[in-house]
């Protein structure tokens, strides 16, 4: 039988449907935020066959004396969630398994969140998660999510992460077999206006063929929140954890695939950038970002769905190279570091090619805007960053900052942030790059044509024979015609897109 998503149902209603199944027992654990997610069940009825215990170690002293002292010595962070679960659902299982153990199903729901102080000077957020069986005596599954709290009144955060936490729980149960019916329930009796979510992980047998790269994805996609994060290893990681207090590079693209010219800026530009005499060299933090909009490039129909695939054979190339990859909604570069600006106050880079610096200075592009280009500006260049840009070839000619054609209005401009340090030239580039464009290269992966493999890193050119990604075959001469087409890379030069 499918699993349909059941929008009708009210949060109240969740509540009761699981306080009402026999089979599900467990105990709430939360810190701040009210206690909003137990006091649901408890208020929806019928709750005595579903609550086994509800605690909340407000006090430091006390939360330390029972889950322990962390390493993070922040009290809302993932480390501080998994250390409740990892003791409330221990404490379910040695206490209770012998007495109800072959007729339950056991969880332990934990989180840890700060709300809006009194002065209202912080952000609110936090973690959630459950940790819970399927069947009786089964093995128990992890569903860890962070969420921003956008409420601007601390009774309201509270709310929010009382629904939430009902949703979460009934997605658990109920929708664990479809996880983007499950990602989408979240939301439920919600609006994306009160909260985010920028992470979310699943693990567990039942969860095994869940891909939380594909669920950073979806999380971009539906507009739960503007960025997600992964590591190398493929892990979602919550942004603000792993950026904090970072000098963050960010190098944006399509990445299909990532070839010598797109390392080459990347090294360079990092390089370049920690010679900077205000960035601390040991709090560096390299990010390569996709956008949503780059993955849909390919599809003339802007509203066409996502190619999964395609979008996890790009990931899987630079998480092979050790990449932190971000997907984000942030089309405009002064968006992006609006968002991370957010996370660190410290100086940033954002690493890009000549085409994308005539982008940023095409005043058409901020037409949405009442201040134009100057509000985006303001946006962009008021914080601590700065623009390093890789240089492009046209008709033989090497394009970088200082042949920049600008229309007069904006000269003066352009030369203001010049001088003040906020646009650079990268010096040390590899000139043999610039004649060669990621689309001519992807044509003769396609095409299966000789050669291409000089263009691509030597792990890149193996992962995608090995893997046969974005089209490339196998097999020699499948193509006769690829020399005919003129797939010739280096007649067109290339630029990080």
């Amino acid at each position: 039988m499918s699993i349909i998503h059941n929008k009708d149902i009210g949060t109240k209603q969740k509540a009761l449907a699981v306080n009402l199944d026999p089979a599900i027992y467990g105990s709430f654990a939360e810190i701040g935020a009210g206690q909003d997610v137990a006091a649901n069940f408890f208020k929806a009825g019928a709750s005595s066959g579903t609550i086994a215990k509800t605690m909340s170690a407000y006090d430091m002293v006390f939360s330390d004396a029972i889950y322990g002292v962390q390493q993070v010595k922040r009290y809302v962070s993932e480390q501080r969630l998994i250390a409740m679960l990892d003791r409330e659902y221990g404490l379910i299982i040695e206490r209770l398994a012998e007495t109800r153990g072959k007729t339950s199903t056991f969880f332990a729901f934990s989180g840890t969140f700060s709300t809006l102080n009194y002065h209202k000077t912080n952000e609110g957020h936090g973690w959630m998660g459950v940790r819970f069986q399927l069947e009786p005596d089964g093995d128990f599954h992890d569903v860890v999510l962070h969420v921003k709290l956008l409420d601007n009144d601390n009774n309201l955060q509270q709310q929010a992460v009382g629904i939430l936490g009902v949703n979460l729980m009934y997605a658990c149960f109920f929708y664990h077999e479809v996880p983007p019916v499950f990602l989408i329930s979240l939301m439920d009796n919600l609006s994306k206006d009160r909260l985010q979510i920028d992470m979310i992980r699943f693990e567990g047998p039942k969860f095994n063929k869940v891909d939380n790269r594909l669920m950073s994805l979806h999380l971009v996609k539906y507009g739960f929140s503007d960025a997600a994060l992964f590591g190398s290893d493929g892990k979602n990681l919550q942004p603000s954890e792993v950026l904090y207090k970072k000098h963050i590079v960010v190098i944006r693209g399509r990445f299909r695939p990532i070839i010598n010219v797109h390392l080459d800026m990347l090294n360079t530009g990092v390089n370049q950038f920690m010679q900077e005499p205000d960035v601390d060299k040991t709090k560096v933090i390299v990010v390569t970002e996709l956008t949503l909009q780059s993955l849909k490039e390919r599809n003339a129909d802007e509203s066409a769905e996502i190619d999964e695939k395609d979008f996890l054979d790009r990931v899987d190339i630079l998480c092979s190279l050790g990449q932190t990859v971000m997907i984000s909604n942030f089309h405009e570069y002064y968006k992006l570091v609006a968002y991370l600006s957010k996370i660190t106050s410290l100086k940033m880079g954002v690493v890009l090619g000549y085409p994308n610096l005539e982008y940023i200075f095409s005043e058409e592009h901020y037409r949405d805007l009442k201040g134009g280009i100057l509000e985006s500006f303001a946006t962009l260049f008021s914080r601590k960053v700065k623009l390093l840009i890789y240089p492009t070839l046209r008709d033989g000619v090497i394009w970088n900052c200082q042949k920049f054609s600008l229309p007069p209005n904006l000269i003066d401009l352009y030369q203001y942030l010049i001088a003040n340090n906020k646009i650079e030239d990268i010096r040390d580039y590899n000139e043999r790059n610039l004649h060669v464009q990621t689309d001519k290269v992807l044509q003769l992966i396609k095409q299966g044509a000789e050669g291409w493999e000089e263009y691509v890193p030597a792990e890149v050119a193996e992962m995608i024979k090995e893997r046969c990604l974005f089209g490339y075959y196998s097999k020699k001469g499948i193509n006769e015609n690829a020399a005919a087409n003129g797939a010739n890379p280096e007649t067109v030069n290339g630029t990080f897109s």
